[in-house]
């Protein structure tokens, strides 16, 4: 059994789902200059959690998050360079079903990276529609970890009962689960509220990641009912969202006036309140340096319970992950 090796987890870490996404998130290979200035200042300022998926990239470009990651981390040689932590998910695939699938998508994983995975992490639980596939694949993501592939494990969209299970099922291996991830955001409470995953968390020693903490764009201030939609499914969404989500964006935008401070800021800063550590995406600098703005100071008691009150009274919600488990 290896030595376990420890994991530096900032407060804050940086979604790179948009590296290499042109469906959702317009990507081309233009921007890569950019990405790797947004790499440098996120690291330069302690944001050193860089979460990625094998399944990230659209059509040709599959992997290209990785492999954008790679090259980046390998460029990078400022300060804050030990503390990188990459963790990437590996998605289950339906031709992905043996223990040892999972040992070779990691391997494929460090590949592109150039360098082992810190934190490889499960990216979404098949219970809901094939659970004979899952037993195998989270003994391969178990294996991994035993010899000594990568420094820790995590599991995505997990829901309190499967959690559970799997935490049992891996400490009776002696493989602790280091991390779950869920979309968590002022329209996303669910896993929180309803859930109860950061009590349960908290309780097994796992640290809760929120993914979408700016809820695809909708907190940041950017769109609104009158003005202009971002292109493709996105504008879709925010049509049918936004008219329901109004009070809470105002109650955003007076907190963030209030603060001095952004709307993102706020909903980012939010989530770390909450002891989460929200993986805001940054595609350009500017967002990055934004992003970055959420750190170093905290919301009050009484802000929190105002912007708590009104995520709780919108009458939309942000549309739940499928593969989201109970």
């Amino acid at each position: 059994m290896q030595t376990l090796q420890k994991l530096s987890l900032p407060n804050m870490g940086c979604g790179t789902w948009a590296w290499g996404n042109q469906l959702l998130w317009g990507y081309n290979e233009s921007m890569d200059d950019q990405l790797q200035a947004v790499f440098n200042l996120c690291v330069s300022n302690g944001v050193t959690l860089f979460d990625t998926g094998d399944s990230y990239g659209t059509g040709r470009l599959n992997g290209r998050s990785e492999l954008l990651l790679g090259r980046f981390n390998q460029e990078y040689l400022g300060s804050g360079k030990e503390n990188i932590c990459i963790a990437t998910k590996l998605a289950a695939y339906p031709w992905r079903w043996t223990r040892q699938s999972m040992v070779k998508a990691c391997q494929s994983s460090a590949q592109r990276l150039g360098k082992n995975v810190d934190l490889v992490q499960m990216h979404w639980s098949t219970a809901n529609y094939a659970p004979w596939q899952e037993g195998r694949l989270l003994d391969g993501l178990a294996d991994v970890y035993e010899q000594g592939l990568v420094k820790g494990v995590g599991l995505s969209n997990y829901g309190p009962k499967r959690l559970k299970q799997v935490q049992k099922k891996f400490a009776e291996r002696g493989v602790p689960i280091t991390t779950l991830q869920v979309q968590y955001s002022l329209l996303s409470t669910y896993p929180v509220t309803q859930l109860k995953l950061k009590d349960i968390c908290d309780e097994l020693g796992i640290k809760l990641i929120a993914y979408s903490p700016l809820a695809l764009g909708l907190l940041t201030g950017k769109y609104s009912v009158e003005g202009s939609f971002p292109k493709g499914i996105r504008g879709l969404l925010f049509r049918q969202i936004l008219p329901g989500v109004r009070s809470l964006l105002v109650c955003l935008q007076e907190v963030a006036e209030y603060r001095n401070k952004t709307m993102s800021q706020v909903a980012i800063n939010w989530c770390i309140c909450k002891g989460t550590i929200p993986i805001p995406g940054a595609k350009t600098v500017e967002q990055a340096r934004q992003n970055i703005g959420a750190l170093g100071w905290q919301l009050d008691s009484s802000e929190i319970a105002e912007l708590d009150k009104a995520a709780a009274n919108t009458d939309k919600k942000m549309v739940q992950n499928i593969f989201q488990t109970k």
